[in-house]
């Protein structure tokens, strides 16, 4: 059974990750993991010459990102049954190779489901750089324990 619940987490409530200094490294591991070696993420030369002046992160790459730091605050334990996917994703500004980012997570909703021993929660999530800039932001959907009732 387990011991963190739908019903420990409420709505407004905010979690703050570690941040983490995005680097070449990541960059070149994400490229050859997804082969997604597309030219700004990849050729300097190439990067130079769009609006960005320089090559910028994956955003699938830092999408990962977001997901694992929150994994890491262990904000969760054992209350999760499946992610359900996400919704309005955005990407305002580019990350940079250097850039340090970190995740901002607030419930945005809970509903309970038909099923009384499981509900869903709605996080909003915002990726922050060093200069607390909203980077990319979603809604990211999990399905949960929920506490039977009467216990």
């Amino acid at each position: 059974m387990p011991n963190k619940f739908w019903d420990d987490f409420e709505v407004g409530q905010t979690t703050n990750t570690e941040a983490i200094t995005i680097t070449e490294t990541h960059l070149i591991n994400w490229a050859g993991l997804t082969m997604d070696f597309y030219p700004l993420h990849m050729d300097a030369e190439f990067a130079k010459k769009t609006q960005f002046g320089k090559r910028i992160a994956h955003g699938p790459l830092i999408f990962g990102m977001a997901v694992g730091l929150m994994a890491r605050t262990n904000i969760f334990r054992d209350s999760i049954i499946a992610w359900l996917g996400v919704n309005n994703m955005r990407i305002p500004l580019p990350i940079y190779i250097g850039d340090t980012v970190h995740v901002e997570a607030t419930i945005n909703e809970k509903q309970p489901t038909k099923k009384n021993d499981r509900g869903i929660i709605d996080f909003l999530y915002l990726i922050k750089n060093q200069n607390d800039q909203t980077v990319m932001e979603f809604d990211f959907l999990l399905l949960m324990h929920r506490k039977m009732a009467g216990s």
